[in-house]
């Protein structure tokens, strides 16, 4: 058992990259196989990835794609008028996240758009970055605060804080297309600032230098 831990873990220092990469890949494409099944008829596979989902997004319909109906995306408005969800109350909310579609608006994607963008841009940038693994350096920290935190905090928190129960601001909503692009710039610095980090974790220590031992 030790000898094959050990094997798992000696394969996974070579090749975790593309480990990772395929797991960044398929955590943010697998949700578009849900809308297909479910078009397929095959409700009972598309739960399988429905339902896991759930738990690590929030998967409202109006911050969502939709595959197969009369648009690939909703706005807040555009959802509750063609759903007949009120999204203004805690219990509409649940019925936004819970709604998967029909056949005349489509059958949602099982991940929300901005964190299709981040995985996706991730596991995209992973591949850029085994192109270039012996020469590149982190991102500096400034930098990925800049690119990466800066846009996504604003747009995520002014949102956030702008509706029921913060209300703090004055309301807002927003874009599908914000959210791919601050989604995107959040997975690409990530990226650029954790796989060097990684790469230089498994490197092997430089060996001690040896001290030559003198006889009297």
């Amino acid at each position: 058992m030790v000898e094959r831990l050990n094997r798992l873990g000696a394969g996974f220092e070579r090749h975790w990259l593309a480990v990772l990469v395929g797991i960044l890949l398929t955590y943010s494409l697998l949700p578009f196989g849900a809308p297909i099944l479910k078009k397929l008829g095959l409700d009972a596979l598309a739960q399988i990835i429905y339902q896991p989902y759930k738990l690590m997004c929030h998967t409202y319909g109006f911050r969502s794609f939709f595959l197969f109906g009369e648009q690939f995306v909703y706005s807040r408005p555009e959802f509750e008028q063609a759903s007949g969800i009120d999204t203004g109350t805690f219990i509409g909310l649940l019925q936004a996240r819970d709604f998967q579609g029909d056949a005349r608006m489509g059958y949602k994607v099982a991940l929300c758009q901005r964190d299709v963008a981040i995985y996706f841009a991730m596991g995209i940038n992973g591949i850029a970055y085994a192109l270039v693994r012996r020469r590149a350096r982190p991102m500096p920290w400034l930098v990925f605060v800049l690119i990466g935190v800066v846009p996504i905090g604003v747009d995520g928190f002014s949102q956030l804080l702008s509706q029921p129960p913060f209300n703090l601001l004055p309301y807002r909503e927003s874009t599908w297309g914000l959210r791919l692009i601050t989604g995107a710039l959040f997975g690409f610095s990530l990226a650029w600032l954790i796989f060097p980090l990684i790469e230089s974790a498994f490197k092997p220590l430089p060996a001690a230098p040896r001290t030559a031992v003198r006889s009297d």
